[in-house]
């Protein structure tokens, strides 16, 4: 079993576990970005009169914006299939690594890198063109040749029917 998790452990982690650092990382800062003491000097007043209910307030708010966030990132996160995306991300991110030649990109002219992807194709559209042409050309040699075999056959059914009707009369 360690020799397939081998390459997920903390050296690799995966995009999907990455994403879930990066977002709790995101709301640690968010906690410490509002803390009770900015919290409090916006509401210095408040905080004076009733410091207990000031710091209740903050607390809901905060655990209650730290939960809507973690809700809305995970709806976001089934939504638009993130952890499939993440594992196949991770998958291509793996075949390229026994890759020899370089991925492609584009030279940022468009005609060239669609005239790159264009030839190809139609090189090999082309040359499958010829073998069907070539293909026909035969056939319709065949059919032209049985055609004109059946016009010689013809031609001696009809010489003989005439000798054979000169032969009766």
């Amino acid at each position: 079993a360690t020799g397939g998790a081998a390459g997920i452990g903390p050296a690799n982690p995966g995009r999907a576990r990455m994403f879930d650092t990066a977002i709790n990382s995101f709301l640690e800062r968010l906690s410490a970005a509002g803390s009770y003491q900015h919290f409090v000097s916006c509401l210095r007043c408040f905080h004076e009169l009733q410091p207990e209910v000031a710091r209740s307030i903050y607390e809901q708010f905060m655990a209650q914006l730290q939960s809507y966030l973690k809700n809305e990132i995970e709806e976001v996160k089934s939504e638009g299939n993130l952890e499939v995306l993440f594992s196949r991300l991770d998958d291509i991110v793996e075949e390229a690594k026994d890759r020899k030649e370089p991925a492609w990109r584009p030279s940022g002219v468009p005609e060239e890198d669609a005239r790159s992807a264009l030839v190809p194709y139609l090189l090999q559209h082309r040359s499958y063109l010829r073998r069907v042409l070539r293909e026909r050309e035969e056939e319709n040699s065949r059919v032209a040749e049985a055609v004109l075999a059946g016009r010689d056959r013809i031609a001696e059914l009809q010489q003989l029917i005439r000798l054979r009707r000169e032969a009766w009369e």
